[in-house]
């Protein structure tokens, strides 16, 4: 699902993640599906704002792991 990652280096210490806008859409679409019965009492615009929430959530995951990871620190 995260084919498209791209890293960028800044003076070899720093790596950052960005999710191609049509996999954001793909995993937002995915996470609704999968918590569609816990979220289906909340307005459309504020099952909308979560599920951005939740995709920005496991990016900023990610990058942190890749953080980890490339000190050594996992």
């Amino acid at each position: 699902m995260l084919k498209a990652i791209s890293f960028h280096r800044n003076g070899g210490k720093s790596l950052s993640q960005n999710i191609p806008f049509k996999q954001r859409k793909e995993l937002e679409d995915k996470m609704a599906e999968v918590f569609k019965e816990d979220i289906e009492m909340l307005s459309t615009e504020l099952q909308e704002i979560l599920l951005d929430d939740l995709v920005t959530a496991f990016q900023n995951r990610i990058n942190v792991l890749i953080r980890a990871q490339a000190k050594g620190s996992y």
